[in-house]
């Protein structure tokens, strides 16, 4: 067996390679009389393939997140611009025990195919379906069928994140 690498000599590495970011959510219906919202920033998100169009999405196993998407196969992909980056942060606080005040003063709506918050002034949006859920290490790997692409904003540019920080390409 080979030589494990340093986690923060890792951690540095990865930090180098820029990311689009985005907002995960989905509906948890189960969550009280009318149900709860729920919301995660994630950097680690990609297109996987175009026939049929899949993506893949990167969540912490245990999380909030996880513990949905294992029962709720429906959710949305909001790809966040430049001028969200508040939205990021508020979304990417672990350890909360309810996200439903952090959309209360966001403009969004509902997807029509997955029901989950889908924000408004987004690049782009995507509504999926999960196809396959791949255990890697301390994270799942979401494997999502895309059921809607929308391109609704061509305002400003994409949020990234590098080094640590959320950045804008200038």
């Amino acid at each position: 067996m080979g030589q494990t690498v340093n986690i923060d000599d890792f951690r540095a590495a990865m930090a180098r390679l820029a990311a689009g970011v985005v907002l995960v959510t989905a509906h948890d219906p189960e969550d009280g009389p009318r149900g709860e919202d729920v919301g995660m920033t994630a950097t680690a998100f990609m297109s996987v393939s175009l026939e049929p169009p899949l993506v893949l999405v990167s969540v912490r196993i245990g999380s909030r997140m996880d513990d949905l998407l294992e029962r709720q196969e429906r959710w949305a992909v909001s790809v966040l611009s430049e001028s969200q980056r508040h939205i990021a942060g508020r979304f990417a606080l672990r350890g909360r025990i309810s996200d439903r005040l952090l959309f209360e003063d966001i403009a969004y709506y509902r997807g029509e195919e997955s029901g989950a918050p889908v924000l408004g002034g987004a690049l782009a949006i995507l509504e999926c379906e999960t196809e396959q859920r791949v255990p890697a290490g301390d994270h799942t790997l979401i494997i999502g069928r895309v059921l809607t692409a929308r391109t609704p904003s061509a305002d400003g540019g994409p949020l990234t994140y590098f080094r640590g920080r959320y950045r804008y390409l200038g």
